[in-house]
């Protein structure tokens, strides 16, 4: 008797132990289906409310334009005039390199934005945001660069904008805590020109149109060409004498590459045109071999009917001041 209400005890007491397990595993899936539900929901309202769910710094390489900086000869004030209209917000507390700045960049038709610290710049974005770039001093009074451009980079609306660093600091660690707090490139200072320059041209939105009209470009500057020289005429001569030899068939040559698939040498024949091309005082041969080289980064076909005509023309150009200089 005794036994058989021990063997009943024994199978009420697994049937209960069974409906714990039971209400274990149903209260384990609730929980999971209320966390994924609560994620689809901030995602929803994220989504619809035009926040992305990357990070701030996906999104800034999400919406940047860039463009490979060809090779070119020494930076003159005149050649900025290409970012004409481009607007630039300049954090920088140092009187004398705001002026350095402002200088350089002047005659050019871009709008330089000034501000004082990093606070004046967080203040000015918080109205105006339609900037190519933020040129940001790292180390101002109240906010420096680091603080002022951490809070651009976690602010959705402004964190599209490329900040650049100004500073003299060129350790590898110092680089490395400007990345780190969101500065996308690095200018040293005492400022170089042409390294702006670079920078202005690798951002720039108004580099594409300046490449499809090349023909506002001159075919030969003469004069460019010659300074790069040392005004030594004789060494310039050389020089063009050199490139009919070498490169007034390359149309033909790239062809051929094209042709053939070997994108890696026509890619390399074009770097080689462009420093060339450049250093003479060629600025439409230089935009249009830029702008092929650029569609082989981007796996994009080429048509060669307008470097055909570049070259072409280029050649009659240095016949010509030749016939010149008889």
């Amino acid at each position: 008797m005794v036994l058989q209400y021990q063997n009943e005890l024994l199978a009420l007491a697994a049937i209960f132990l069974l409906i714990l397990i039971y209400l274990g595993i149903k209260q384990k899936n609730k929980a999971e289906t209320d966390t994924k539900a609560a994620k689809k929901e901030e995602a929803l309202k994220a989504e619809q409310s035009g926040q992305s769910t990357a990070t701030p710094q996906k999104k800034i390489q999400e919406k940047k334009i860039q463009h490979s900086v060809p090779r070119h000869a020494k930076i003159t004030k005149e050649d900025f005039k290409i970012f004409a209209g481009e607007r630039i917000l300049l954090a920088e507390d140092n009187l004398i390199n705001q002026k350095v700045i402002l200088g350089v960049l002047g005659d050019s038709g871009i709008e330089v934005v000034v501000a004082n610290d990093g606070q004046e710049a967080l203040d000015i974005l918080k109205t105006d945001k339609n900037f190519l770039i933020i040129l940001m001093d790292a180390h101002m009074p109240r906010v420096d660069g680091f603080e002022a451009t951490r809070a651009i980079r976690h602010d959705p609306q402004n964190n599209h904008i490329p900040v650049i660093a100004l500073s003299g600091d060129t350790a590898s660690d110092d680089i490395r805590k400007m990345k780190e707090a969101g500065m996308d490139e690095h200018l040293e200072k005492p400022l170089q020109v042409g390294a702006l320059y670079d920078i202005l041209y690798h951002y720039s939105s108004r580099i594409s149109s300046a490449e499809e009209n090349p023909s506002d470009l001159p075919t030969l500057d003469t004069h460019r060409g010659l300074q790069v020289c040392g005004n030594d005429s004789d060494f310039y001569h050389d020089i063009l004498k050199e490139f009919l030899v070498a490169y007034s068939n390359s149309a033909e040559e790239l062809e051929i590459l094209f042709k053939n698939n070997k994108t890696d040498q026509a890619d390399s024949l074009l770097l080689d045109i462009i420093g060339v091309s450049a250093n003479i005082g060629a600025d439409a041969l230089t935009a249009c071999a830029n702008d092929i080289k650029n569609k082989i980064a981007k796996n994009e076909s080429s048509d060669l009917t307008l470097y055909k005509k570049r070259v072409q023309e280029l050649i009659q150009s240095i016949e010509n001041y030749f016939l010149t200089c008889k």
